[in-house]
């Protein structure tokens, strides 16, 4: 499979749900070059941005995964 360069945007809006996000992302670590996260505490938000290397589908599927969580919303983004 083609290897992309990959960005998923992570917001947090359960933090109930912050484990499991960190777990989800540990689990992929291989693919993960970056990761950026900014703690909103005022809005009760976390950001978090990552920038990713592997298949589309591999990138795709983390995405859906983290989104799937309760109050977490995931978006990525690929290269062509």
């Amino acid at each position: 499979m083609e290897e992309k360069i990959g960005v998923i945007a992570v917001i947090v809006n359960d933090f109930d749900s912050v484990e499991r996000v960190n777990e989800l992302l540990h689990e992929n670590r291989d693919c993960i070059v970056g990761r950026l996260g900014l703690p909103f505490k005022d809005k009760n938000v976390a950001v978090i941005s990552l920038v990713l290397r592997a298949s589309a589908e591999k990138i795709n599927a983390l995405s859906g995964k983290l989104g799937m969580l309760p109050g977490v919303s995931a978006k990525a983004f690929l290269s062509k």
